[in-house]
């Protein structure tokens, strides 16, 4: 297939290009700046302009685009800065997947859609949750309508948190553990909704090849677990014990809402649709997924 791939440059978007052409797919990717090589096409999101010729042939479209909830507070305007950098960019890659007729889109969007769920499991047939981020989530599935509403088949992956060998969440709290500074947040019984890098780039590309699938995924590994069972298996994988506990009162003196959303509370999601037309999980535990990332 020819695919092009917006949000190419982060720890997904560059582990799905090289994951792509392993496979045989040609990928180009959509660039903010200058083309510098042969497989960029530029763009400019808030001037709604795509590089002329950059659809031409191309079968679909994967959009990774939405700067990171958990890299900063939430202020006024970062919560602003967090919708936009969804909503616009949707918005103009689906506008021109309806124009071009192109036949696929994959769009990325977030597990934290069902709000938080306590200890009751959701698969994608659960309605939206509550809060900040499943208000973000609803809104940056919704900047897909042109595509859908042109016949296009749209995907929305709504992501957990992916535990990558570098970077992402995984990157910040190994070396705390490795000091032996690691705990669980709260009360640890919170749901910490999560998937291996590997399967969530593995899903996108089984999902572009099931032309059957459309609507909300469930990008979440096959086993759900809490703050506690992540804690537990982290130090395991680690040899490193995980003795503190940080008190939910003080993450949410220190991150307010972001803490409450993010990090105290969450969705206890399952795969239901990507289990249903037959992904093979790679990683079918926290345990598995965390010890490959540190092994890698």
């Amino acid at each position: 297939m020819r695919v092009l791939v917006a949000g190419s440059s982060g720890m997904i978007g560059t582990a799905l290009v090289a994951h792509l052409r392993h496979a045989g797919n040609e990928v180009l990717r959509l660039v903010r700046r200058a083309p510098a090589a042969p497989d960029e096409r530029g763009w400019d999101p808030p001037a709604g302009r795509i590089d002329a010729g950059t659809f031409d042939g191309v079968d679909a479209v994967i959009n990774l685009n939405g700067a990171g909830i958990g890299d900063r507070p939430w202020s006024g305007a970062r919560k602003q800065l967090l919708r936009d950098s969804r909503n616009v960019p949707t918005e103009v890659l689906a506008t021109a997947v309806a124009e071009h007729g192109v036949g696929t889109m994959l769009s990325a969007s977030g597990i934290n859609y069902y709000g938080d769920t306590g200890s009751q499991v959701v698969d994608e047939s659960a309605p939206a949750g509550a809060g900040f981020l499943a208000e973000v989530c609803r809104d940056w599935e919704a900047a897909t309508a042109p595509a859908a509403a042109a016949g296009a088949r749209v995907v929305l992956m709504r992501s957990s948190l992916v535990l990558s060998p570098a970077g992402g969440l995984l990157g910040r709290l190994r070396p705390l553990f490795r000091l032996m500074l690691g705990g669980r947040l709260g009360t640890g019984r919170q749901a910490f909704p999560w998937i291996s890098l590997d399967d969530e780039v593995g899903a996108m590309r089984f999902l572009l090849e099931r032309q059957e699938v459309s609507g909300p995924v469930n990008f979440a590994g096959p086993e759900p677990a809490t703050n506690a069972d992540f804690t537990a298996a982290l130090a395991e994988v680690l040899g490193r014990p995980a003795p503190f506990v940080v008190p939910g009162f003080v993450l949410t003196a220190a991150l307010g809402q972001m803490a409450e959303e993010l990090v105290l509370t969450g969705p206890l999601a399952v795969p239901a649709v990507l289990q249903k037309h037959g992904y093979q999980f790679r990683h079918q535990s926290i345990r598995e997924a965390l010890q490959a990332a540190v092994e890698r």
